[in-house]
């Protein structure tokens, strides 16, 4: 099965999230390619949330889950970390006072 390129899948997010007027900055470009994507979300408040997508092998689905959350620093803080352990990661930092991600709409997955 062909699978999208890093890259045109966050250009596809970033276009969704503009379409909805939620603000969105790529903080890393990872390996255009085949670089793994994280998400951040900063609610502005303090807090925040780090998604990865997960694969499930039995089933192939694929997932968005909560890496961190709390603190916004706590959360830059588990984000250089994976950083540190994949250097080709891709950061999208999402801010919206709403806790919008659309992660969970369909074609995002």
């Amino acid at each position: 099965m062909a699978r999208l390129t890093a890259e045109f899948w966050v250009q596809a997010y970033l276009a969704r999230l503009r379409f909805q007027d939620i603000p969105a900055f790529v903080t890393a470009h990872g390996d255009d390619t085949a670089g793994a994507v994280l998400v951040k979300l900063n609610t502005l408040d303090g807090d925040a949330q780090a998604f990865h997508r997960t694969y499930d092998l039995m089933s192939g689905a694929r997932t968005w889950d909560q890496l961190a959350s709390g603190p916004e620093g706590e959360v830059d803080a588990s984000i250089r970390r994976q950083q540190a352990f994949d250097p080709d990661l891709w950061v999208i930092e999402v801010e919206d006072r709403q806790g919008r991600h659309l992660l969970d709409e369909p074609g995002l997955e």
